[in-house]
């Protein structure tokens, strides 16, 4: 099964996400399949790569409850 979900990169005390589809195995920052997106929760920047990520949730992958709650706030379940 696939998820969206958030994996960690940047430094100490200055945390920045990637969204990424990724098995539901791996670890938090295991291989992922691709990369769909970014988050700056400081900076409350969010970038979203539309089209995969509809394709991967027509696809059956299931989004964290953080990864809908960003793609909620950017109108992605509007479409």
């Amino acid at each position: 099964m696939v998820k969206l979900r958030l994996k960690r990169c940047g430094r100490k005390q200055r945390a920045v996400y990637r969204i990424v589809a990724i098995d539901v195995r791996s670890r938090r920052e295991g291989r992922d399949l691709r990369k769909v997106g970014f988050y700056d929760p400081i900076t409350n920047q969010t970038y979203l790569n539309f089209p995969a990520i509809l394709d991967f949730l027509k696809k059956g992958a299931q989004p964290t409850r953080t990864v809908h709650d960003i793609s909620k706030k950017a109108g992605i379940f509007t479409e």
